[in-house]
């Protein structure tokens, strides 16, 4: 179905919520907006309780490159709320979010990933994220 999100930028804060088929053209449209607004850096809920995709391998592949690609940059922590069946369908994904010097977890509920990104600390625009002590 779609991939919606918002970029908050007064709460320097990016909620992205997947119902249905996720595309690799919407993940595109997604990062796109992530970069030409300048909110690389700010935390990340991307919510897929709702969501699923029939993206191959190859396609999955192609957003883990374009992810590391953001890495030269400061990028936020990223909260994963997603059920445990689909956590296998972002493997691959997920090895180029962690890849960056950023703070990331998987959750099961957005309660407690939006609970945890409140916790983490804000990166500067000059230094790499750091996990909070």
């Amino acid at each position: 179905m779609t991939l919606r999100w918002t970029i908050d930028h007064d709460k320097k804060r990016v909620l992205a919520i997947a119902e249905g088929d996720v595309t690799r053209a919407q993940l595109e449209a997604y990062l796109d907006a992530m970069a030409s607004e300048r909110a690389l850096a700010y935390p990340k809920l991307f919510d897929g309780l709702g969501g699923d995709t029939s993206m191959d391998t190859y396609e999955l592949l192609g957003i883990a490159a374009r992810i590391r690609s953001f890495h030269k940059e400061p990028v936020g922590p990223v909260a994963l709320v997603l059920p445990e069946d689909k956590v296998h369908l972002v493997l691959r994904v997920l090895g180029a979010l962690a890849a960056a010097k950023r703070p990331l977890r998987i959750f099961r509920t957005r309660t407690s990933a939006q609970r945890w990104l409140d916790g983490v600390e804000r990166p500067t625009t000059k230094a790499p994220w750091t996990s909070p002590s």
